[in-house]
């Protein structure tokens, strides 16, 4: 079986991901550069996210739609299991979002650029002045009534369990007065831990938990704190829920 699953990824899994991927970017680029950025910038990733899932034989649940609106702009924010933590997100979440992603993927071959023309949020940490453009870049994103999702770990668990949040994303929902939705994410690791790259397929499963309301009559550093504890709870207490 081990080996079975081998030749499906390396002759057919790797080839048809590899032609998605780049007809996805590539629809992005154009479809941006000559219409509504926030259309291009995340239907043609949904379904590529979709894709993706599907070929790489991992089925998908999830819960809690009822617990966001359509028609509301939300701070999520979710743990950090894995690469397919992108395609769970992207694909189900079935809400128009942008990505606070790490600089160093704008440099990725096509995905990169795809990902400037969508709209997307490059964290630049390399100095104050650094991390001020970000800051504004992504205000302005969420003051235009998009959304955002961030993984306020920072980066992929390494051993599969949930680590320190920053506050940087919760600090930035409440100078927006944003509410912020924490997302459970589970499967991911099991899939493709941080530093391999065969597939070991697992069911995916995404919690949507109820949106955690700013609160501006208590002090600002007091009530960031509380949101970003909220969401740890919330995010830690989703798993096994199916």
């Amino acid at each position: 079986m081990k080996y079975l699953s081998l030749l499906y990824q390396i002759f057919i899994f790797l080839p048809i991901f590899l032609i998605v991927t780049i007809i996805t970017a590539t629809v992005v680029v154009i479809g941006a550069a000559f219409g509504d950025g926030n259309f291009w910038g995340y239907y043609p990733g949904r379904i590529w996210a979709r894709i993706v899932c599907v070929l790489s034989l991992c089925p998908v649940k999830v819960k809690g739609y009822e617990n966001i609106d359509p028609n509301t702009s939300y701070m999520f924010v979710a743990n950090h299991q894995g690469a397919y933590d992108i395609f769970l997100v992207y694909g189900y979440l079935n809400h128009n979002f942008k990505w606070m992603m790490k600089k160093g993927l704008r440099t990725v071959p096509i995905l990169g650029k795809a990902c400037e023309s969508a709209g997307h949020i490059f964290v630049d940490d390399r100095g104050a002045k650094g991390v001020l453009s970000t800051i504004r870049q992504a205000k302005k994103v969420l003051c235009n009534g998009m959304s955002m999702v961030v993984f306020p770990e920072g980066s992929r668990t390494l051993d599969g369990e949930i680590h320190r949040f920053k506050k940087g994303a919760f600090q930035l929902a409440r100078d927006v007065n944003l509410p912020v939705v924490p997302l459970t994410i589970e499967g991911p690791y099991k899939v493709m831990k941080r530093g391999t790259f065969w597939l070991h397929p697992h069911r995916l499963t995404l919690t949507i938990h109820k949106p955690i309301e700013i609160n501006n009559d208590i002090p600002a550093d007091e009530d960031v704190e509380r949101i970003k504890n909220e969401s740890f709870e919330a995010i830690c207490g989703g798993f096994g829920r199916f």
